[in-house]
């Protein structure tokens, strides 16, 4: 079993495990704070980011969009109609933008911002760079939401699921950020019919019951976090 060094609250590491929950790879996992700079850790991946993937022969994989090309290479080449990239080149830069999007741009703009101030600065030792959360940057990721699930929207409007016909790794990225601000309540349901709708669909898949299950010391999910008919 390979072991993925992970925090249940970043999109990046819910994404991997979406990944590998959607070809039925169980995965062992050992929940890392980073801040803390462990020896043991940084000497698989001396820049002290998360996820981390010790793969065959305990070899480290750093990055989520690296531990996806990684997956699509050993497992999803076996998968064809399941594989969570397209054949087409063509369509699978699509996907990659989109991941891209989600965990990068989105990830900037609003996710990190939110749980940095809301999960992370409440447990991390004030020298480490905890204290009290800043309201200045919680409103400015905020104001973000709309613009980013607007898109998320259309797309689900627009297509079956975001990238295309079929489910990819498009729509794992995209999930996993929703799913930290769905857990956190920053998302408003009543204006994004598709996207509730496409969103329905991504929580009822077994990939993602593991997601659902995850609790924060200290801060309780929003009521229909695990509810598949919110």
């Amino acid at each position: 079993m390979l072991t993925l060094f992970h925090h249940p609250m970043l999109a990046s590491c819910r994404f991997v495990r979406l990944a590998f929950g959607e070809y039925g790879e169980e995965l062992a996992l050992i929940e890392e704070k980073p801040w803390n700079r462990r020896r043991e850790f940084l000497t698989l991946n001396p820049a002290g980011t998360l996820p981390v993937l010790l793969a065959e022969g305990d070899v480290p994989i750093v990055g989520a969009q690296v531990i996806g090309e990684y997956v699509d290479e050993t497992r999803g080449v076996l998968k064809r109609e399941r594989r969570l990239f397209a054949e087409n080149p063509m369509e699978r830069a699509e996907i990659r933008r989109l991941v891209d999007w989600f965990l990068t741009k989105m990830e900037s703009e609003v996710t990190r911002h939110l749980v940095r101030e809301r999960v992370l600065k409440p447990m991390i030792p004030r020298e480490q760079g905890g204290g009290s959360p800043d309201s200045t940057a919680i409103r400015a990721a905020r104001s973000n939401i709309r613009q980013h699930m607007k898109y998320i929207n259309w797309m689900a409007g627009t297509r079956h699921w975001l990238a295309g016909p079929r489910i990819t790794y498009a729509d794992l990225a995209a999930a996993a950020a929703i799913s930290v601000l769905d857990y956190l309540g920053e998302i408003d349901w009543t204006e994004q019919a598709a996207a509730r709708e496409w969103y329905t669909r991504l929580k009822s898949r077994p990939s993602f019951r593991p997601l659902l299950a995850d609790r924060v010391r200290g801060l309780s999910p929003v009521s229909h976090y695990a509810d598949l008919d919110f």
